[in-house]
């Protein structure tokens, strides 16, 4: 069987802003990066995908890009980073970039040079529409709140559209000159030894060109964008060119961002000859909640079941588009899967932890890690909306207020679902700012840190920092490895409904994984059971019968018979 040079990775995702502060302003930066690539191979990894580092003015915390091709001060240098690419290189760690390229920042030279001149070329890089009515061109609403459309200073009944925040003008992938002068800036971080790239809301970039309004969904007389304007017919040609143009040409890694994917569409972006190399199995990062971009509607009642029937539906149409997925339990648009996936706070313990890692470790596809998901990190709780930073928490509360929601509800759905939980601080130690930084840091710590940071769990023997290693030790043994990447996903769905539980086979190799993710003991009977290669929580096998704790979890082996 065929192995890709990326199908054995172990991905670490790094938020700059919050991993490590090496020049004393409360800001992360890149040589930060670099004094913990130790830490970070220690885990198994192989690859780390950096979140957004270009010059931006951060009204997204980067994902508003000024300039494709500089580093934001903040961050350091060009220098920084290819002496980050450098260090990496000789730990056999390769960087993944953040690719932005559905819309820029309004203070781009683009978008600049389109507001100077109407009749610039630069015009035509974005969306710009006239109306005769005074009013916006449609009723389509931004997925971080409002009309997708901003009136153009200077410029009566003339707008430009953006799907995200109105400092994010979109890119007009209509135009061929716009997409070769992205065609270009792509070669050039991959001509300086970038392996490839996270690609973000891909999906996006193609729109139904007939513009038009369509039936209000709220009160405000809006309808989402996302209906109009998220993997629309037409933007697999985008994507094929895009592919064939840049990544073809260096055998790039590529982790789609591809929200709103129908199964049948899977084969187009990560078969054979796919988009992408993979993409991101979203099918319940949005479980906890009745709407993943309008959180604030409201808690969505989940069970177990519904759990591992989202990572079995996906994995298994997957397969049968002879695709990958990138698996992921957390990301710095998510809050912590401690806190998320584990309803009851008395039972958000470094055990849970340990079992949520193990539950999607071993899955078909690419193992990510966000950075503190391997400390256990949990959510925060603010008193207040002026403590929060993120752009979509902050509309997301004022939204909810203006639909009759009370401030004290919309805190707390904010405080449930915000970004920015996943956005504080690294936790490296126990001192007043989590030894990420020596001065007050630009977001402020977790609330919820005792005895989850690194240099305590690196004297821990049973800490889920361990764990973590462990899971990376065991992804990369040698005996393992074939079944782990190429074996083939047998879902068991006959379990107590607490339990997710699958195997991976491959001839007579055969590895079982069982997570308990309810409140009680649960008690699964198998067919063979094996050798426990990875234990978290109290798990008890007697001949071919598993009794599991609360949260508990056990990965098992059987290795063929030697003749």
């Amino acid at each position: 069987m065929a192995t890709k040079w990326w199908q054995n990775e172990v991905v670490y995702q790094v938020y700059p802003r919050s991993f490590q502060d090496s020049n004393h302003d409360g800001i992360g930066d890149i040589p930060g990066i670099i004094s913990h690539l130790d830490y970070i191979k220690s885990l198994g990894v192989t690859m780390i995908w950096v979140s957004p580092i270009y010059q931006s003015p951060m009204v997204d915390m980067g994902y508003d890009i000024s300039d494709y091709q500089a580093i934001d001060p903040q961050f350091g240098t060009l220098d920084d980073f290819k002496e980050l690419l450098t260090e990496a290189k000789k730990r056999d760690i390769k960087i993944i970039m953040d690719l932005v390229v559905n819309h820029t920042s309004d203070q781009h030279e683009w978008f600049k040079e389109a507001l100077a001149d109407p009749e610039s070329s630069y015009r035509d890089y974005y969306i710009f529409k006239k109306t005769s009515n005074g009013e916006a061109p449609n009723n389509w609403r931004s997925i971080f709140g409002g009309s997708t459309w901003e009136p153009v200073p200077g410029e009566p009944d003339t707008y430009y559209f953006h799907t995200f925040a109105k400092q994010q003008p979109y890119l007009n992938w209509e135009n061929p000159a716009l997409r070769r002068a992205i065609y270009d800036m792509i070669n050039w971080w991959l001509e300086m030894g970038v392996a490839g790239f996270r690609v973000d809301a891909i999906t996006h970039i193609k729109k139904d060109l007939d513009w038009l309004s369509i039936p209000a969904d709220d009160v405000d007389g809006l309808a989402s964008v996302v209906k109009k304007g998220r993997n629309r017919p037409g933007v697999g040609d985008l994507l094929t060119e895009l592919k064939q143009e840049t990544f073809d040409k260096y055998d790039a890694i590529t982790v789609g961002e591809a929200y709103g994917l129908a199964d049948k569409e899977l084969p187009a972006f990560v078969g054979p000859d796919g988009y992408f190399s993979m993409v991101f199995d979203f099918s319940y990062m949005n479980i906890d909640v009745k709407n993943g971009d309008e959180w604030y509607r409201g808690r969505a009642d989940w069970t177990p079941v519904d759990l591992r029937n989202a990572f079995f539906d996906a994995q298994e149409t997957t397969a049968n588009a002879q695709g990958s997925l990138a698996n992921v339990l957390e990301n710095h648009d998510q809050p912590r899967v401690l806190s998320k996936l584990v309803p009851d706070k008395q039972y958000q313990t470094p055990q849970a932890a340990k079992a949520l890692g193990t539950m999607y470790y071993f899955l078909p596809g690419v193992p990510f890690i966000y950075q503190g998901q391997e400390i256990g990190m949990k959510n925060f709780e603010r008193q207040s909306i002026d403590e929060f930073n993120d752009v979509s928490s902050i509309n997301n509360y004022n939204t909810a207020l203006q639909d009759g929601y009370s401030e004290a509800d919309a805190l707390e759905a904010v405080n449930h679902k915000s970004r920015d939980n996943a956005r504080t601080p690294m936790q490296w130690d126990d001192s007043v700012y989590g030894g990420f930084s020596d001065i007050q840091p630009w977001l402020a710590m977790s609330n919820d840190r005792d005895g989850i940071n690194v240099k305590a769990e690196q004297q821990d023997d049973q800490s889920v920092l361990k764990y973590y290693q462990e899971l990376g030790a065991l992804h990369h043994d040698s005996d393992w490895e074939p079944v782990i990447i190429n074996g083939d996903f047998q879902p068991m769905r006959s379990l107590p409904d607490s339990v997710v539980g699958y195997q991976r086979r491959l001839g007579q190799q055969v590895l079982t994984v069982l997570v308990n993710l309810g409140t009680k003991a649960a008690r699964v009977n198998l067919v063979q059971t094996g050798q426990t290669l990875q234990q978290a929580g109290d798990v008890q096998i007697s001949g071919k019968r598993v009794k599991m704790s609360p949260y508990s979890a056990v990965v098992l082996g059987v290795m063929p018979e030697e003749g």
